[in-house]
């Protein structure tokens, strides 16, 4: 195990770096971060150039990369351009984000998992017809047409919750905003698990198990569950990067100062530092989460063993 945890670190290296380096060079190469520093405005030629020069962009584009990520290794993640440091913005977006994504995981697994078991459980009837098309239905429909919905009927013609989130970002006003974010990844979970369920449920473990006149509560959770949730829990690893980095919409919608709302600001300016900041800390959180996935592989299957 040890050693895999090692080869897979390493081979995280090249990911992180190709991917930053993607994303340095899109925003920084088919961009001008000083023009959209004054705007409309017409700088003087002077200024221009001291300004490139102090922000690194009067040297070839791999030489402004290497600054960069000598900077990000002590912690330097450069000034946004109202002067405020990338790594205050972060710590003010990033633990609203985080709470979002743990709710939205959280509805995720239990409604997900639950949905997908009743549905294999209950292949080709009525109710895992009913569990396909909603399913469906919900992948059809596009966020921002959902979240507006909601914000409608359950803020402001019912009122049960707040239209909009306070600043504070608690738990509890965040369970609306959640559920929006993990609409559609519920439905993929729901469906994974139904057809991962629907497969094994005829495998020779679960006869085996039935036939030992174990219960059925365990069959299901020890076995047949247990051994269905690969798929399910690498989709769910892939996603949590997602959707960190996909709440853009729905932290609009509900007006939550998180990463997709300062992704949103910097992009909308033209604020080069704030967006490859932001997307790196994303892509770190990406490869991390894919490397928890899968060590969890072992966990859940005995038989799959790392050498």
């Amino acid at each position: 195990m040890g050693r895999y945890v090692i080869r897979r670190l390493l081979q995280m290296i090249p990911v992180f770096i190709g991917s930053t380096f993607l994303i340095f060079f899109m925003v920084y190469a088919l961009g001008d971060p000083v023009a959209a520093l004054f705007g409309d405005k017409a700088p003087d030629p002077a200024t221009v150039a001291r300004i490139r020069k102090d922000l690194y962009l009067d040297r070839p584009l791999w030489e402004q990369y290497v600054h960069y990520m000598g900077q990000i290794f002590q912690g330097d993640f450069g000034t946004a351009f109202n002067g405020q440091k990338v790594t205050e913005l972060m710590g003010s977006a990033f633990p609203v984000t985080l709470r979002l994504t743990c709710v939205a995981i959280l509805i995720e697994i239990v409604v997900g998992i639950t949905l997908g078991v009743i549905g294999g459980l209950r292949r080709g009837k009525a109710v895992d017809t009913a569990l396909l098309v909603a399913t469906l239905v919900v992948i059809s429909v596009p966020v921002f047409v959902t979240g507006y919905v909601f914000q409608f009927l359950f803020g402001v013609t019912w009122g049960w919750v707040r239209p909009t989130v306070s600043p504070a970002a608690r738990f509890d006003e965040l369970i609306l905003p959640g559920l929006v974010l993990a609409l559609v990844s519920l439905a993929y979970v729901t469906r994974l698990s139904r057809t991962s369920i629907a497969e094994n449920v005829k495998a020779d473990y679960v006869r085996t198990a039935v036939a030992k006149g174990l219960p059925r509560r365990r069959v299901i959770t020890r076995h047949l569950l247990r051994n269905s949730l690969i798929p399910v829990v690498t989709f769910i690893g892939t996603d949590i990067g997602a959707l960190m980095g996909g709440a853009i919409i729905t932290e609009r919608i509900f007006n939550i100062h998180g990463v997709g709302y300062q992704l949103y600001q910097g992009i909308l300016r033209g604020n080069s530092p704030t967006v490859v900041g932001f997307v790196t800390i994303l892509v770190i959180v990406f490869l991390v989460a894919n490397l928890i996935v899968d060590l969890l592989y072992a966990v859940l299957d005995p038989r799959i063993r790392y050498a």
